[in-house]
């Protein structure tokens, strides 16, 4: 298997150097002194007349930076494949965290920990994201009963958070690999239908992690779809963007839908 998952990321690199990642257009969020840079991008054949919905994407520690391209590393291309494009034609934003700081509300790149259970504010760029998103859907062309969000490790966590902060937004929710407070789950449990993903073999984020919060999701009410991957570790992203219905499941859930 780990001969097969390293087979996998070299495909999935290869594709990746092969996509127009010019097609993401350059963004920037300014709020009083600090700016939030991200990439963004349109529907497909915009028409400024109609609505569409808008997925936001949360990347991992490792894109960090100030480049504002290397967010787009994973996930980026599945956006821009042709099928998926027209299939699920929306408005994508992949912001993009600078090095000193991290989505999750944590002091340090420790991603295999117990949250803290007292609520408190937000990160500043996590913050600036959710000020993004409160002044993005307010655009008419914004169906907003169909905001998304997905997020990989840090970025997982990062779901997770804005999941709390944000109940109300979001039509669906895929974290991968990530982690996250137990203690917040009420928030959003029965609202936001969510779709988890972890490797078995995990050694950065414990799959115990995503146990637990699913375990909690459940006793506030909500019903969660969950996928492991046996003997894989922590690239478990390239495995859930492979599946069949992953952006089919996500589209299909609007904010007057059930699980």
């Amino acid at each position: 298997m780990k001969y097969i998952s390293l087979l996998f990321f070299l495909l999935h690199f290869c594709d990746l150097s092969s996509q127009n990642f010019d097609l993401y257009e350059h963004e920037f969020f300014v709020f009083k002194k600090d700016t939030l840079k991200y990439r963004l991008l349109k529907p497909l054949n915009y028409n400024p007349n109609q609505q569409y919905p808008v997925h936001l994407f949360l990347h991992g520690s490792g894109e960090r930076g100030a480049d504002n391209i290397s967010q787009l590393k994973h996930g980026g291309a599945l956006f821009l494949e042709p099928e998926n494009r027209v299939k699920y034609n929306s408005w994508v934003l992949f912001p993009q965290c600078p090095e000193n700081d991290r989505w999750p509300n944590l002091k340090s790149d420790s991603w295999d920990i117990t949250f803290p259970d007292e609520p408190s504010e937000p990160n500043k760029n996590l913050g600036l994201v959710i000020l993004l998103m409160d002044e993005f859907i307010q655009k008419k062309q914004v169906d907003k009963n169909r905001v998304y969000v997905s997020g990989l490790s840090m970025g997982a966590m990062g779901t997770f958070e804005i999941l709390y902060r944000r109940p109300n937004m979001f039509a669906a929710a895929t974290p991968i690999c990530g982690n996250g407070s137990t203690k917040f789950v009420d928030q959003y449990a029965n609202k936001v239908p969510l779709w988890v993903f972890h490797g078995s073999d995990d050694k950065v984020v414990s799959p115990k992690r995503t146990l637990d919060l699913v375990k909690a999701i459940k006793k506030a009410g909500g019903n969660p779809r969950m996928t492991i991957y046996e003997n894989i570790d922590h690239i478990s992203w390239d495995f859930a963007f492979a599946e069949e219905d992953f952006l089919k499941w996500i589209y299909s859930k609007t904010k007057q839908n059930e699980h």
